[in-house]
């Protein structure tokens, strides 16, 4: 078995630097979010971003729903890799926060890609009904279970559900690790709907595929 490299900070940023860059807009972005203070953490990193967007036009994706929207980054790099007339639906709490996004979702012009629900996303993720090709959640990880077992009925087979911060750092390992994250590792690898692998790319992304 080869050995894991280990992606120290100057490792991280040949990498950024060797994929796909952000672009103005993007990297703008990032910059009015960091402003924001702790609450910045919850931003996805640049290599994240990129992966989002290639995935999306991997498999192909003309309807997707993200869960846990913050400012918009995110967003941004899937509805890039959506047709000009696919759809994103975003679920989020903060009208605040959100109204950022929105700004920078214009000035890309993939505005008119986005439908952003504002309200209780517990709430919201139960009155989603059509077929999806993919889905990002990146909100409330005590309730990742719940959002799995609410959205994978309508992803298509063959469809992708992304999960973020799913190593906690790697405190996933650890005796007294999140018990949030440690139940729902658990509970969507013995699941037999879907193939699941974990990326250790930004704070830990599962990507999991519906047979």
């Amino acid at each position: 078995m080869g050995h894991q490299v280990p992606v120290t900070e100057e490792l991280h940023d040949y990498m950024v630097a060797h994929g796909m860059p952000l672009d103005e807009i993007a990297t703008e972005l990032v910059a009015e979010t960091q402003t924001l203070g702790d609450a910045a953490g919850m931003l996805t990193t640049a290599d994240q971003a990129a992966l989002l967007t290639t995935l999306t036009r991997l498999v192909s994706a003309r309807r997707a729903v993200e869960i846990g929207t913050f400012t918009g980054f995110s967003a941004l790099a899937i509805s890039r890799g959506l047709p000009d007339d696919g759809e994103l639906i975003c679920l989020d709490v903060s009208d605040e926060w959100t109204s950022i996004g929105r700004r920078y979702w214009e000035r890309a012009g993939v505005a008119d890609k986005i439908d952003l629900r504002i309200g209780d996303a517990h709430e919201s993720a139960k009155k989603l009904d059509g077929e999806f090709d993919l889905a990002f959640i990146d909100a409330d990880k005590d309730w990742y279970i719940q959002y799995f077992e609410d959205v994978l009925p309508l992803i298509r087979p063959n469809g992708l559900m992304m999960f973020d911060n799913t190593l906690a750092g790697g405190r996933v390992v650890n005796a007294d690790g999140p018990a949030d994250r440690k139940e729902f590792n658990a509970h969507v690898a013995k699941d037999d709907r879907v193939d699941v692998v974990m990326v250790g790319i930004g704070d830990g992304l599962t990507l999991v595929r519906k047979k």
